[in-house]
């Protein structure tokens, strides 16, 4: 029994990292209360969220916030892109919906794949732009081939955003574990499944010059095969 409550043990690591997870909400929702800073905010959680999955994580709020001052640059410019874009997507949508003009079906479908496209295109985003220093195009590049390459985990992570929304919405009396869980949660889930598909692409982290990379569809085809394979065996 004395094992059990023991500093090093499963348990108590575990209860450690729900803590830290918890601490981690509250500190990205205050954080993302200016609404510009969301990016800053979200990019700071991945980063803080990977080290947790890696167990290489020691004081939290520092390096939460050494990730916040150091990406805060590209983080916002990159959210402010992202906001233009679903501001866009929303108002064609709502042209379509309320317009008297009748559009070509061809144009509603190009609308559709390219909020996929976009989609795609963002999932890995943050995580990406947390971990490697990079451009902009090239941290949207980047996260774009990530997300097609790793489609099942890309669509695992997109679920893990929708859970507390539905939560939020049909079940009420779960509420709080989305107010301790609810941005931290499917981050560090997230974290747990492009893990092994970011190791793949530390080393040209390493020796890319400029301390930039980008990865082609060859190599990205490349590192997912081979991950794949280990995963079989």
């Amino acid at each position: 029994m004395g094992r059990l409550f023991n500093l090093d043990s499963p348990l108590m690591n575990g209860l450690g990292k729900m803590a830290d997870l918890i601490w981690l909400n509250i500190l990205t929702f205050i954080c993302c209360i200016p609404i510009f800073t969301i990016g800053a905010s979200m990019t700071a959680l991945n980063y803080v969220a990977l080290k947790i999955v890696r167990n290489e994580e020691s004081y939290i709020t520092k390096a939460y916030f050494k990730s916040f001052k150091e990406n805060f640059k590209q983080a916002t410019i990159i959210w402010l892109i992202m906001l233009l874009a679903v501001a866009v997507i929303i108002a064609d949508i709502l042209i379509f919906r309320f317009s008297d003009i009748v559009f070509p079906s061809w144009i509603k479908v190009a609308l559709i794949a390219i909020g996929v496209l976009a989609v795609f295109a963002t999932m890995h985003v943050f995580p990406v732009l947390a971990k490697f220093d990079n451009t902009i195009a090239n941290t949207f590049k980047n996260s774009f081939f990530i997300g097609i390459l790793s489609l099942p985990k890309t669509i695992l992570m997109m679920v893990c955003w929708v859970i507390p929304a539905v939560i939020s919405i049909y079940f009420i009396q779960a509420f709080p574990v989305v107010i301790a869980f609810g941005i931290s949660g499917p981050v560090f889930i997230s974290a747990l499944l492009y893990n092994k598909t970011f190791k793949r692409f530390e080393p040209q982290e390493e020796t890319a010059g400029d301390d930039e990379w980008f990865i082609s569809p060859e190599e990205g085809e490349d590192a997912e095969h081979k991950e794949q394979n280990e995963e079989v065996k």
